[in-house]
């Protein structure tokens, strides 16, 4: 008893009437590449955010017994792991633009920071040290800074939280799927009283 609570404590648990339910009912590829459901992919990953970053992780599908003999539900791990690793590329490819973005403006405040260093300069050596001399001096050195706040925030701070979450992807995308089939006792009862 206690190992089988253990166990549900380190898995995400999911328990669906129908393996449809899962995937974005318009989506017209076949339904090993179809994608999730944005409400299914946001309960999934906030409960693996809950989960320990050092153990694999383990999604429980329980569903009636009626669908995990489909031939969909036998794909289920396969489809829910594609996924997830397609989202990790794709992650992985707005960090790489993030970082290209993030050179371009580096390159931008560069150059602003120097010519206002370099104008400012200029400034002081030409003006008697007057308070509108000294006041234009700081605006161009403050100036030349505010250009390179954009490039300093990326690389200091904006690519943390993408790199968390392509991480996050790529752990789901290696995570143990297992069905679990139940019964169904409201489809029995329909059919119960249907006698």
């Amino acid at each position: 008893m206690g190992e089988q609570a253990a166990a549900a404590a380190d898995a995400i648990e999911i328990r669906i009437e129908e393996v449809s339910q899962l995937f974005h009912s318009l989506d017209p590829f076949p339904f090993r590449e179809r994608d999730l459901d944005k409400d299914a992919e946001e309960f999934i990953v906030s409960w693996a955010r809950e989960l320990p970053t050092d153990q694999p992780l383990r999604v429980v599908v329980h569903l009636p017994e009626a669908q995990a003999s489909t031939p969909e539900a036998h794909e289920l791990g396969a489809a829910i792991t594609r996924y997830f690793g397609y989202r990790a590329r794709v992650i992985a490819l707005d960090l790489k633009e993030l970082f290209r973005v993030g050179r371009r403006a580096l390159v931008i405040g560069f150059t602003v920071l120097c010519f206002s260093v370099i104008t400012s300069q200029m400034v002081a050596a030409s003006l008697t040290p007057r308070p509108i001399g000294r006041v234009i001096e700081e605006s161009l050195v403050i100036f030349g800074w505010v250009a390179n706040w954009r490039p300093i925030e990326i690389f200091l701070y904006d690519w943390w939280p993408i790199v968390c979450r392509r991480n996050l992807y790529q752990r789901l995308s290696r995570a143990q799927v297992k069905l679990r089939p139940y019964r169904n006792e409201q489809g029995r009862r329909q059919i119960l009283a249907a006698q």
